[in-house]
């Protein structure tokens, strides 16, 4: 059995294809997979930059994590513009960082 076939798929990173409306995800198993395995890759390359971006300018995570996907809205990132926002929340879990996508928490807000 090959590595391919032992993958799991996030159904977070599945909804990507599935078109408002649908249940059936607009693009192949092969090229999901093929597109997972980028995108997750690139979120794990992205650990080190993001940490050290941090300690370096000092800045927030939600600044660092910003400028990383303002970055991945580049053509040349080769990740459309929703993997780049699956990209960015999947390297926030992956440093434990708060989820740039979640709902704000009113009583943490204040």
């Amino acid at each position: 059995m090959s590595d391919e076939n032992q993958l799991v798929v996030p159904p977070s990173f599945i909804a990507l294809f599935v078109e408002p409306g649908r249940i059936k995800p607009s693009a192949s198993r092969e090229e999901i997979l093929a597109r997972y395995d980028y995108c997750e890759d690139l979120a794990q390359m992205l650990t080190e930059t993001a940490s050290a971006r941090r300690w370096e300018l000092g800045i927030t995570e939600d600044d660092v994590l910003e400028r990383l996907q303002r970055g991945l809205a580049d053509p040349s990132a080769g990740v459309t513009e929703p993997e780049a926002v699956w990209v960015i929340r999947r390297l926030a879990e992956l440093l434990g960082w708060p989820d740039p996508g979640a709902p704000i928490d009113p009583v943490r807000a204040q």
